[in-house]
């Protein structure tokens, strides 16, 4: 053998050679820069994410997988195909049979059925409209990507569900309308929802006066076993006999949270809750950001995503808080004709209708405490947020029906 060429093909196989590509004839300008610096801008983006995952703490069980999966994606190799998020390679694998079978969404509902209280939905079932109107997000979204930015309808359908602020539904939605961006549409989902914090305070008190933001709620009664155990299979029988292609997600979901409140299984919701749900989380983060490869993450459809999933996040909020000001004031009326103190609920709840559980029912509760230090709203929000869970479940199986 020639040690020149031996030595020659052992650069080629090296990192450093395979990380910056030849020009492509056929490129110009930016789509040019783009395919030949592009998997080391992608490396920098995920280290950027891994950071947020570390460093900020925006959602750091998946945000760390991602950002990870994300670099481990971006590794060249001469053959795509044994690449490690190639069809051959490991994380391929993985992402074949847990996100393209649909396997991991579906039994992380499972565990966050099994981590959910619908106590306080059923104590105060009115605000399951707050959860329903926090969905008009998802279809503001769909349609402004239908009619202005150019999407395909089963694109414009997974491009909405980001509205829905639910990581898990998002995934479900996107591998069967528009797997090719599974990995802008995850990431969007994702970030939005470690970024509660931060996007829904404005928006709230945009919409909201002082006076909406002090107003404090009755305690809510408490709730019978017998109830929460009846609960979820109304709730899953609704879903067969009306809307049968949100099944999945529905059955999934009450089905984690019957066995946490049917009291004789607690090993199996134990095992949801905890085990079962992290195991899937690691490879769930780690096979999404598989799906961060430059040729797949840096296009303009990318940054039109990220710009459409902070629409339908911003309009989901808001109309949850419009539709909560909506109900005070029907209240008022039924209590002027009725001679009696109206029940009023404070708008600042209805934000929590997304359903990012339960970080948006604290966000609802401490922008309350800042107005008034004794009005806890965690409860309260609660409602509006499990209400949100099923409302984008169901939006899911709308969206699935009317654009696959």
């Amino acid at each position: 053998m020639d040690i020149t060429d031996g030595l020659y093909n052992l650069w080629q196989n090296t990192g450093i050679y395979n990380l910056i590509l030849s020009p492509d004839p056929k490129l110009h300008g930016v789509a040019q820069f783009l395919h030949v610096f592009g998997h080391p801008i992608m490396l920098v983006i995920c280290l950027f994410l891994l950071w947020l995952g570390i460093k900020k703490q925006y959602e750091p069980l998946l945000m760390v997988p991602i950002a990870f999966g994300g670099i481990l994606s971006n590794i060249a190799f001469l053959d795509p195909a044994d690449a490690i998020a190639g069809p051959n390679g490991f994380l391929g694998i993985i992402f074949n049979f847990g996100i393209n079978k649909g396997i991991f969404p579906l039994v992380i509902f499972m565990g966050v059925g099994a981590m959910t209280d619908f106590g306080p939905l059923i104590a105060n079932p009115k605000t399951a409209l707050l959860g329903g109107a926090a969905q008009f997000g998802i279809f503001g979204a769909l349609l402004l990507a239908l009619c202005c930015f150019g999407f395909t309808l089963p694109q414009a359908g997974a491009i909405g569900i980001i509205g829905g602020a639910d990581g898990p539904t998002s995934i479900y939605v996107t591998r069967a309308l528009a797997p090719e961006l599974l990995g802008a549409i995850a990431v969007a989902a994702y970030s939005y929802m470690a970024l509660v914090p931060v996007i829904q305070p404005p928006i709230m008190k945009l919409f909201t006066s002082k006076e909406d933001r002090i107003i404090q709620m009755e305690q809510l009664r408490p709730v019978s076993k017998r109830e929460k155990i009846t609960f979820p299979l109304v709730i899953l029988f609704m879903c067969i006999i009306l809307l049968p292609s949100a099944c999945p997600l529905v059955g999934s979901f009450t089905f984690g949270n019957l066995c946490k409140e049917c009291g004789v299984v607690e090993r199996l919701s134990d095992t949801m809750q905890n085990s079962l749900i992290n195991i899937v989380t690691i490879f769930l983060g780690l096979t999404v950001g598989s799906k961060l490869s430059a040729d797949h993450f840096l296009t303009v459809q990318t940054l039109f995503i990220l710009i459409l999933g902070i629409i339908a996040f911003s309009f989901a909020t808001g109309t949850g808080v419009i539709m909560a000001k909506i109900m005070n004031w029907f209240e008022k009326i039924a209590a002027k004709i009725q001679h009696r103190e109206p029940k009023l609920i404070n708008p600042l709840i209805g934000s929590a209708g997304v359903s990012a559980v339960p970080m948006a029912a604290r966000v609802s509760n401490k922008v309350g405490l800042e107005y008034n230090n004794q009005n806890y709203l965690l409860m309260h929000a609660m409602g509006p947020n499990v209400s949100g869970v099923i409302g984008s479940a169901v939006a899911a199986g709308i969206l699935l029906a009317l654009c696959k």
